[in-house]
């Protein structure tokens, strides 16, 4: 049970125990004592206070020597005090946690231990911490062959990569020759058995564990190879001399290749939006809602699958163009200017109008699809009003057309009378269904329907016919009323039957047509108003009843009477073609079709509510993401003007902040998801919320350009800070003075209070000092002078970056002669040195030439000349002449003995009488001929009391002293 219970808090903890454990027993051994198990030696706070002094080399407080656990408590938290003390952050990591034996928290409180004593202080170049002994782990491998270390866990599943550290640093105790990449396990336990024996460094990992392992444990192996780090960093510092001379051929070489990435990847994305611009422009609308709705579909798959890449790319341009520009400034390179047409501010405007177009498009699309929606329904309510207006047309010219009058008796004449009365009433009861159809076909042809022909034709066919049936009914009218006078009889019954079921006719065909109509609702008011209406038409339907029994009261009457009177009847009512069973037929087509508009209504009501629940499940997601993604671009502004950590501090939070962000992208995919149900659904407004999809789009698309952004900025603060020597607190400085002056709180700071801030900090804007004479001027020119540095473009305003630059151009370190003299030493260990004491031609100075050869190898870069002179303290020469060394290669020494002539060296003239010294240095390979590079330095200039201006003649080459303000050109 104990082994059982020691697996599973082995697998529930993310820490390598055995790693950590062998880590801590490397240190604790050298005080006498080891730990057994990490989660309980650890647990009263002695052993882990005895680690920390180990590893620091310094003192802790004196512990508790009690067993209660609050005597345990007070040592822990002792122990993380000084862990603390050190600048680390320990995260929901407590006392309370080590004393209980929480595995998981004593893992993690080793692992920051482990951070911060041993991997946190490894520099190599600018790369510092895992970072720096990745890069280390790479230089040092790179030579070997089958190693490839790009990580901390697979490149050293082989086992190659440790055999080839310790093979670099100590080729004399593995064959590296013999080892075979199919034996990983043999070449992982050499690495091992050679480095606990040779190297002092324990055994911290198993080698099988490693093999079957598909991703081995990265911070168990950057504990183990931060101990190859710290075992060797003695053999570094000759390899840093060397790399301080060929640094400037690497940044070059970078330079050179971001300026072509960057050419690259705009003119891919240019050509990208150049070919999509023309698509999205493209307004031709499709005849059908099928075409219309894939149009659509294609829209969102560039929205969600096209577009978002090129997003990326956008923001990784303008990350590159900052860097480069960065690191040309801080090579003292001219700023790199893109090819015409390829500029950010070019990308930014062409990306503006790809979106401008973009938005015209979607809502293009969705206007057309609702258009299109609107003509099916108009097109198929056309139909449906025209079928039943043709059925009741159907054989009415005929009937008009009758010439049954001629032969028919009085009875017959008035009934045909009556029958013809009825028909007119029927046919003006149908001018109102002809109207309809017309305007229908008016409004199809006013919204372009693409089948107006057809509509246009159906509706002239039943204009015309309508025309020729009222001249029709006219013309019948005036015959049977020439014809009427001559008959008198008239049978009350029929003719009173036939008034009351006209008009009962003519509302149940009314009802009919009401209930199969058919509609189209965007919203629950809309139907929940249809079946309102619907309840009213019901409570209606037992007063038709009535009607009804009561129109079918007089048939029987009628019948009554016939029975009673012995009239035989021919069964027709001659003043109407309703019968009784035409009455009772059509009341029960009203009742069958009531429940079938109740069905139509309830699912429609079902599919309006289905739709709510869409809108409010879109609003409720987009009420969150859109104050997220507001809440989330202020903290980032905050983040980017907070100075109360350091600049690793702030790229960490930003770092969070980004891995937040993308974390967060799957609540957009949802919420697009949502989205598309909705316009799937055809739902075009959503009252629940002000948010709509494309808001949240340019928003996310704002935050990730915003913190990309960021974060690059910070990264540039970082590379100006290392590269120009300016502490974490000089730049604390900056960033509190610039916030101090940004009055607007907008990143950015007015000339006016530019130049507060620059008096706030000493700088001297009443007069300024310049090198060639001596006179007093404005401050006003000595402000705009500064102003033409940080703000080059004359944009009116002065940006946190160009802040940087300039007070990182007013107090940063540079490598001095003295520096690269002490790493040409290095270089040169005991090698000859060649000293040349007369080769020049000025008698003034004292010239020491120093080469090293073979201290580089031949092929490995270029090779070094350093001369130092010393200026003879009444010697003033002529301002402004130098001279170039020539011959350079040529004049090189080919052995001790031989020593360089005539070399003539470039050098500058100073006003300063004081004695100082020049120090040149000429790069240069073997094959090729270079010029002597002269940078000297010189002390502040005096500030003159009658400042004049002699002429150049006063001070001919060769001349006895003279003044120095006498003294220039």
């Amino acid at each position: 049970p104990a082994a059982a219970e020691r697996h599973r808090v082995k697998s529930l903890s993310p820490f390598p125990r055995q790693t950590f454990t062998a880590w801590c027993n490397s240190h604790l051994r050298k005080a006498g004592t080891q730990i057994e198990n990490i989660e309980e030696d650890f647990r009263n706070g002695l052993k882990l206070m005895l680690l920390l002094e180990v590893i620091s080399g310094e003192r802790l407080p004196k512990p508790d020597k009690g067993k209660m656990r609050f005597h345990k408590i007070a040592n822990v938290n002792k122990a993380l005090d000084f862990i603390a003390s050190k600048g680390v952050k320990l995260v929901s990591i407590g006392a309370e946690e080590i004393v209980d034996g929480n595995v998981k928290m004593t893992l993690g409180m080793i692992w920051t231990i482990i951070l911060r004593f041993a991997i946190q202080d490894i520099s190599v170049e600018e790369t510092s911490a895992k970072e720096g002994l990745l890069l280390w782990c790479q230089r040092k491998t790179a030579p070997y062959r089958n190693v490839n270390v790009q990580n901390f866990h697979i490149s050293w599943k082989d086992g190659l990569a440790l055999c080839a550290l310790i093979h670099r640093h100590r080729p004399d105790l593995i064959d590296y020759s013999k080892l075979r990449k199919d034996d990983p396990i043999g070449n992982l336990n050499t690495a091992f058995e050679v480095a606990e024996k040779f190297l002092d460094i324990p055994k911290m990992l198993d080698a099988e564990d490693i093999v079957n392992t598909p991703k081995p444990d990265e911070k168990a192996i950057m504990t183990y190879v931060s101990c190859f780090y710290h075992a060797f960093a003695g053999a570094e510092q000759a390899e840093t001399a060397a790399n301080r001379i060929c640094k400037v051929l690497a940044v070059n070489q970078e330079n050179e290749r971001l300026m072509e990435e960057y050419e690259k990847l705009a003119s891919e994305l240019l050509e990208w939006i150049r070919r999509t611009i023309p698509w999205l422009e493209n307004r031709v609308a499709e005849q059908t809602m099928r075409a219309m709705q894939q149009k659509l579909e294609d829209f969102r798959d560039y929205r969600r699958v096209h577009k978002p890449p090129r997003v990326q790319e956008k923001c990784q341009l303008e990350i590159n163009f900052n860097t480069l520009q960065t690191k040309l400034r801080l090579s003292n390179r001219p700023a790199f200017m893109p090819s015409e047409g390829k500029m950010v501010s070019d990308i930014a405007n062409a990306w503006k109008g790809l979106e401008q177009v973009e938005k015209g498009y979607e809502e293009w699309l969705l206007t057309e699809i609702r258009r299109l929606e609107r003509l099916d329904h108009l097109a198929e309510k056309f139909k449906q009003k025209c079928n039943l207006h043709e059925a009741w047309t159907a054989g009415k010219e005929d009937l008009l057309t009758q010439k049954d009058y001629e032969s028919a008796s009085l009875m017959e004449i008035r009934a045909l009378m009556r029958k013809h009365e009825a028909f007119e009433s029927d046919l003006a009861a149908h001018q109102d269904r002809v109207e309809q159809i017309a305007a229908i076909a008016q409004e199809l042809n006013e919204l372009d329907y693409h089948d107006a022909a057809t509509i246009n034709a159906r509706c002239q066919g039943i204009c015309d016919q309508w025309d020729n049936l009222g001249t029709l009914t006219q013309k019948r009218r005036d015959a049977l009323e020439r014809v009427e006078k001559l008959w008198e009889t008239i049978d009350q019954l029929y003719l009173e039957f036939a008034k009351r079921a006209a008009p009962f006719n003519n509302w149940m065909d009314g009802a009919t047509e009401d209930l199969q109509d058919m509609f189209i609702v965007h919203s629950i008011e809309e139907i929940q108003s249809l079946i309102t209406a619907h309840d009213q038409f019901k409570a209606t339907l037992p007063e038709a009843d009535k009607e009804r029994m009561a129109t079918m009261g007089i048939q029987n009457e009628i019948l009554k009477i016939a029975q009673t009177y012995g009239i035989k009847l021919s069964g027709i009512n001659p003043y109407t073609n309703l019968s009784p069973q035409d009455i009772t037929n059509k009341w029960e087509t009203v009742k069958h079709l009531v429940p079938l508009r109740d069905q139509m209504l309830q699912e429609e009501l079902a599919r309006q509510q289905a739709n709510e629940r869409l809108r409010r499940q879109f609003a409720a997601q987009a009420n969150i993401i859109g104050p997220w993604i507001q809440t989330k671009m202020e903290e980032i502004g905050h983040v980017s003007v907070d100075i109360s950590g350091s600049l690793e501090e702030q790229m960490n939070n930003l770092k969070q902040y980004e891995q937040n962000i993308i974390n967060y992208k799957s609540n957009i995919d949802k919420l697009e998801g949502d989205h598309q149900l909705i316009q799937e659904a055809l739902i075009f407004d959503n009252k629940h919320t002000n948010y709509t999809m494309e808001h949240i789009r340019v928003g996310w698309e704002q935050l990730l350009t915003t913190i990309a952004r960021t974060i690059n900025e910070v990264e540039n603060q970082i590379l100006t800070r290392d590269a120009k020597g300016i502490s974490q607190e000089q730049l604390n400085e900056f960033r509190a003075s610039f916030n101090h002056f940004d009055r607007k709180r907008n990143g950015m700071m007015d000339p006016d209070d530019f130049r507060a801030c620059l008096i706030s900090m000493g700088y001297d804007l009443v007069s300024a000092e310049f090198a060639c004479y001596l006179y007093l001027k404005s401050g006003e020119v000595e402000f705009a002078r500064i102003m033409t540095l940080v703000d080059p473009n004359n944009t009116g305003v002065v940006t946190f970056q160009a802040f940087i630059d300039f007070m990182t151009r007013e107090t940063a370190e540079t490598d001095t002669a003295e520096q690269v003299m002490a790493s040409f030493k290095i270089l040169a260990s005991d090698k000859v040195m060649i000293s040349c004491p007369n080769a020049l031609s000025f008698p003034e100075y004292n010239v020491t030439l120093g080469l090293h050869p073979g201290a580089l190898h031949p092929s490995s870069g270029p090779v070094l000349l350093v001369a130092e002179r010393t200026r003879h303290p009444d010697f003033v020469p002529l301002t402004s002449h130098t001279s170039q060394w020539t011959s350079c290669a040529e004049s090189f020494p080919q052995s001790s003995t031989s020593e360089p002539t005539s070399l003539p060296v470039p050098w500058t003239t100073s006003h300063s009488p004081a004695p100082f010294t020049e120090r040149a240095t000429c790069k240069q390979s073997p094959l090729s001929t270079s010029s002597l590079i002269f940078t000297p330095s010189y002390p502040p200039l005096p500030v003159p009391q009658n400042p004049a201006s002699p002429s150049p003649e006063t001070c001919p080459r060769g001349s006895p002293p003279v003044p120095v303000l006498k003294c220039f050109e």
